[in-house]
């Protein structure tokens, strides 16, 4: 059934879902990502990108809880780094969850709208997580001429890789972590609509991006990267 990717929509995206419940949706996925090693591949990414700055501007498109731009401005301070650090989400409510999930004086600011409203924001680096495989091919095709156009240094998309033992493996861990149902199902869709290693370039060919990365990091995580 994962031969093809699935086009569905998450119970996550459901604009009428209840802040409460979506708030609870985001605590657990902030969870999601820590037990899955989320961060990794997008510090592994800055590390590259950014070897030899002292100073970055970064947009993380689609940030939910915040939590990859928490962890990103830990890395910069352990670093010696001066990170600017701006996030933006179609969900209004992922800024009033973010906020609150956020110690006052990190270099982050959340704002709610489209990252197309960002064009000329003078970006060195554009990431975003899990957040491509919410997107249709067309969306994400100008997505990454949106990247590939803006980030000065580079930029990341950190994703899932559609596989079968993730598909049939996450129920489990789910389960045993007592994640909130929608995280449940909506990780298993998650999965089904993600892509896979071949299916990228194509992808990449069709927004006119060259030089690009495309890695597997454990436990099936598929990154796409493109650094200057």
């Amino acid at each position: 059934m994962l031969a093809q990717r699935l086009e569905t929509e998450e119970l996550m995206d459901d604009p009428a879902l209840p802040e409460a419940t979506y708030r609870e949706v985001l605590a657990d996925l902030a969870r999601v990502n820590r037990a899955t090693l989320a961060y990794r591949p997008t510090l592994a990414f800055l590390e590259r990108a950014l070897a030899g700055r002292d100073s970055f501007r970064l947009l993380d498109v689609g940030y939910g809880q915040g939590d990859m731009l928490r962890r990103i401005a830990q890395w910069a301070e352990a670093n010696g780094k001066t990170a600017e650090l701006v996030g933006v989400d179609l969900n209004p409510n992922s800024a009033v969850v973010a906020r609150e999930a956020t110690p006052a004086g990190l270099p982050i600011s959340y704002h709610t709208g489209d990252y197309a409203d960002l064009l000329g924001g003078s970006w060195d680096v554009v990431v975003s997580s899990l957040v491509a495989h919410h997107m249709s091919r067309e969306e994400l095709v100008l997505f990454m001429r949106f990247m590939e156009a803006e980030a000065r240094a580079g930029w990341f998309i950190n994703d899932l890789h559609r596989h079968a033992v993730s598909y049939s493996g996450y129920p489990l861990l789910a389960w045993a972590a007592r994640w909130h149902p929608i995280v449940r199902a909506d990780g298993r869709t998650s999965i089904a609509r993600s892509y896979r290693p071949a299916e990228w370039p194509a992808l990449l060919a069709e927004a006119g991006v060259e030089g690009q990365r495309i890695e597997r990091y454990f436990p099936f995580r598929l990154c796409v990267s493109k650094t200057r």
